[in-house]
């Protein structure tokens, strides 16, 4: 079994910058040894992202290299549908789809270099673990195959 997971944007852009740990789940979902999911939101904030020209500019991948990424990774992804919005009461509203996204995927994890927030909800899901880049890469070597 594959694990599924989320993906934030936060990682997608240090994977982009070239930190060792979002590379390895970057590469890790291109692989198949992991299976991202993405909805509405998160790919408009994905398309929003790459659109910008302040953090692009420190990415040693060029713009033609960074959309192929984003190409190569969206192929890769499980389209899901959020029907319900579970509102889990983020400190940061702008985070609050991610969990929905989890949820509505029956995804393992939502790897983000954001724990602060968005291990902060109001509602708890027990099959779903929030995680940085190195706590998931360790969760997933011992994952059953």
């Amino acid at each position: 079994m594959i694990p599924r997971a989320v993906i934030d944007t936060n990682v997608l852009v240090s994977a982009c910058l070239g930190s060792g740990p979002s590379n390895s789940v970057v590469r890790a979902c291109l692989q198949g040894r992991v299976q991202p999911v993405i909805g509405a939101a998160l790919l408009a904030e994905y398309e929003g992202l790459f659109g910008r020209i302040a953090w692009a500019e420190a990415s040693p991948l060029s713009p033609d290299e960074r959309s192929e990424l984003l190409d190569i990774l969206l192929a890769r992804c499980t389209w899901t549908r959020v029907y319900y919005g579970w509102r889990p009461n983020l400190p940061d509203e702008g985070d609050n789809h991610l969990i929905e996204l989890a949820v509505a995927a029956s995804a393992d994890f939502v790897v983000t270099r954001n724990l602060r927030d968005l291990s902060r909800g109001e509602l708890r899901f027990p099959n779903l673990t929030v995680c940085d880049p190195v706590t998931f890469l360790q969760e997933i070597e011992s994952w059953p195959h």
